[in-house]
């Protein structure tokens, strides 16, 4: 996935579901994006964290 699909599926996601998300590089390159509350991966991986409720 590249960067700007992962952001616009990161903050999609982030405003349907109303939770944190993460964007994060696996150990391939490739990115992905979970919620904060189940991504359980090394935080140097995280690329950004998109948070619905921040100002």
């Amino acid at each position: 996935m590249s960067v700007n699909d992962a952001h616009a599926f990161a903050f999609s996601l982030a405003a349907t579901l109303m939770v944190a998300i993460v964007i994060f590089q696996a150990g391939d390159g490739s990115l992905s994006v979970v919620p904060a509350a189940e991504y359980d991966g090394d935080d140097a991986d995280i690329v950004h964290e998109i948070d619905p409720f921040a100002p």
